[in-house]
Formats: structure tokens, sequence, C-alpha cells
């Protein structure tokens, strides 16, 4: 199924969902777990109709969905590759899944929502991938899952995905590692001030509000990115 575009998701109108590195978000509060497993089972009685499911976490208070497609097709020029990302049939279940909640009577706060990220800078990301994919999830096969680089994503969902930047060889950055925090538009203001507010300082906001990178009192980077 063709990926959608980031234009696509937005004309969709999901008032409950962001649209944050691959996938759809949303966060439900619920009262106390029983009823955020009551929710859960409507859900996936909804997604069994569909033929498709999203990841769930239930914690105290709250019901954590993402739905993403594991078959999108994303075109390269004439090259196909199968990725995971946002497809017609996400959205179609993000709307259904926002009738439940309403019928649970499960108010969405879609302004939680986040996902964390690692970026490591390498110019020999094909060498090193295998070693990672290993150390993080002890599978060679996360190494290139759901994307056409060598990217590092668990199928379990236990760890962050590392992706790898760009890196000419022989140059030796200060810092390699970094970390890449998704948010709602309507936060990242936010989420930088109080970044700063903490002490941290805005080196690079060219390409805000898509990326603002954010150093601490040592130098160290980070960066808070809008999908």
């Amino acid at each position: 199924m063709e990926m959608l575009t980031g234009r696509e998701i937005t004309e969709a109108g999901l008032t409950d969902w962001r649209k944050l590195a691959q996938g759809l978000h949303a966060r439900y509060l619920v009262d106390d777990f029983g009823s955020g497993a009551r929710f859960v089972v409507a859900v996936g009685e909804v997604g069994d109709a569909l033929g498709h499911h999203p990841s769930v976490s239930i914690g105290t208070g709250y019901v954590d969905l993402e739905l993403v497609s594991a078959d999108a097709v994303y075109r390269d020029g004439a090259t196909e590759h199968v990725v995971e990302w946002v497809t017609r049939k996400d959205v179609d279940l993000a709307r259904r899944i926002t009738a439940v909640a309403a019928e649970h009577g499960l108010d969405a706060d879609p302004a939680s929502v986040s996902v964390l990220e690692l970026g490591l800078d390498t110019a020999r990301p094909a060498t090193i991938a295998p070693v990672w994919a290993a150390l993080l999830t002890g599978d060679a096969s996360s190494q290139g899952r759901g994307s056409p680089s060598d990217e590092v994503r668990d199928a379990g969902g236990r760890v962050p995905n590392l992706w790898f930047g760009d890196l000419d060889e022989g140059e030796a950055p200060r810092q390699r590692f970094h970390v890449e925090v998704y948010v709602p538009a309507e936060v990242v203001e936010r989420r930088i001030a109080a970044a700063v507010a903490a002490g941290g300082t805005v080196v690079d906001d060219s390409s805000a509000p898509s990326l603002t990178v954010i150093a601490d009192q040592d130098g160290n980077t980070g960066v808070v990115c809008v999908a």
C-alpha cells in the first residue's frame, strides 16, 4: 500500500493523533487499568475488522497507541522500497479508534505524545550497523528493517531506533551520538523553552520548526524534531 505524504496525513484531520517519526501516535487518558484494558479490547475488535492493529502500551492513567504499516511502499524514482510508514489503513483505523474512545468516554492528550530516536554519525554505516543491530536487539535482521537505509529498528519496540548520520571518512566529530526527540508541533516551542530555561542553548534553528539543535552546558547536543 502506498505510503502517505505529510500533507495527506495532515489533511486527514486526525484530531487525536500526531505523526511522529514513522507512525501515528495517540494517548488516551483512563481512570484505571481496568478501563484502559476494556478500551484496548474494543480497539482490538475494530482492528480485527480491518485486519490491522496498533502497538499498545498501558500505564498509570493512560493508554498509548501507535499505528504504522510494515508494508508501505516508498518510490525512489523507478525503485520501490517496502518501508514502515503511515498508509491509508492506518488513517482509517485511527478514525475508528477515535470513535471507540468517544464511546468509552475517554479524552485524548495529543500534546503529550513523543518519540525518542538515536543518531550516530559515521562514514561507514553498512560496516558498523551489524554490530549495533546485534548489541541493541540481538537480531541481525533489525539492520535495515522497515527502511531503505542501514537504520537499526527493533521489531519488539524495546529500544529506540538507531539511524546513521553522514560523516566524511577521517572526520572526527566531538560528539558522535545524539538523541532526537519527536514532539507534536503545538508543543515544540514549549519544549525548546524548557530546555533553554534549564540551561541549554539553541545552537542551530536553521531548519526550525522541523529540527532545532539544543546543547547542554558541556556542549552535548540533542535535536527537537517535528514530523
